[in-house]
């Protein structure tokens, strides 16, 4: 009892604490986690949450992620769902390597260079 009472606090400090595109991961993940436990109810409700908050500032990416979403959806009504998965499988791996890059060019620009260090030396 106590295990899940500390696992539902863990997570809900994981999403308050998370940046948006960690949470879209989040979602892909549970996404999958639905399909592959075939749980309908949520399984729709997770790709519809995908589906509900696209940006369609941006037509061209939104547009063609609808599309995927709905065929996912519509996979799941049909009880396809190992063809789900691998749609939400491979959108949330170009998520979780667009993160990668960015965390990577974040600690690129957090580096301090060498001269820097040393500038900064000579000044003291």
């Amino acid at each position: 009892m106590y295990q899940a009472t500390y696992q539902k606090q863990y997570r809900q400090q994981d999403v308050m604490s998370a940046s948006p595109l960690r949470l879209v991961i989040m979602t892909y993940d549970l996404a999958i986690r639905s399909c592959e436990k075939q749980d309908f109810a949520k399984a729709v409700k997770t790709i519809s949450a995908l589906r509900d908050t696209l940006d369609f500032n941006y037509p061209e990416v939104s547009t063609g992620l609808f599309r995927l979403y709905q065929w996912c959806l519509d996979c799941v009504r049909k009880g396809d769902y190992s063809s789900a998965i691998g749609t939400l499988t491979e959108l949330r791996n170009a998520w979780a390597t667009t993160e990668q890059t960015l965390v990577a060019r974040q600690s690129n620009l957090n580096t301090t260079p060498a001269y820097a260090t040393s500038l900064g030396n000579i000044l003291r």
